[in-house]
């Protein structure tokens, strides 16, 4: 089993590829914020995993493996958050002006995440969304669900990062 070094710490972390839903404790720098890493200069290659569980959802039944250790590629990952209970504080300021936080409905892979984005009161969710440059978008105070596990509970989770370019955005009528 691997040892951590004395400048590193194990956070219990959600992950979310296109067909699996990946849980265990990533290995990273005691310095990391671990809720918008992945948004950092300094976020690795692959994502190194302690004892990880991987819900594969590719088939007709949920598949459930275990590892002592994992390495993850950063590139097949399209969502990701610490696991609850424990969070990072929130990453804007409330009381930033002209900003709003846009209700949205996020479909990543078969999981469903309803939370708000952090938008311009001047543009609309299209315009953000297209305008926006950034590799990964956070997402806040997000109900996670997923449709096709009918056995697993909403999970709230107070921050996330997503891959913008790898998911779908809805905006509830």
């Amino acid at each position: 089993m691997y040892s951590l070094a004395s400048d590193e710490k194990a956070c219990g972390v959600m992950i979310y590829t296109q067909n699996t839903l990946i849980c265990g404790d990533a290995v990273t720098k005691q310095s990391n914020r671990v809720s918008v890493w992945l948004r950092t200069e300094g976020a690795p290659e692959y994502i190194h995993l302690l004892k990880s569980q991987v819900f594969n959802l590719g088939g007709s039944a949920v598949k459930i493996s275990s590892y002592s250790e994992m390495y993850i590629p950063t590139t097949k990952i399209i969502g990701f958050h610490r696991t609850p209970p424990a969070h990072d504080p929130m990453d804007y300021d409330e009381t930033e002006k002209n900003r709003k936080m846009q209700p949205i409905t996020v479909l990543v892979g078969t999981f469903v995440f309803n939370g708000g984005i952090r938008i311009s009161t001047q543009v609309d969710l299209g315009t953000s969304i297209i305008s926006g440059r950034s590799v990964w978008m956070s997402i806040y105070n997000v109900k996670i669900s997923n449709p096709h596990l009918s056995h697993m509970e909403e999970l709230l989770v107070p921050m996330l990062v997503v891959r913008p370019g790898q998911v779908s955005f809805c905006l509830s009528r």
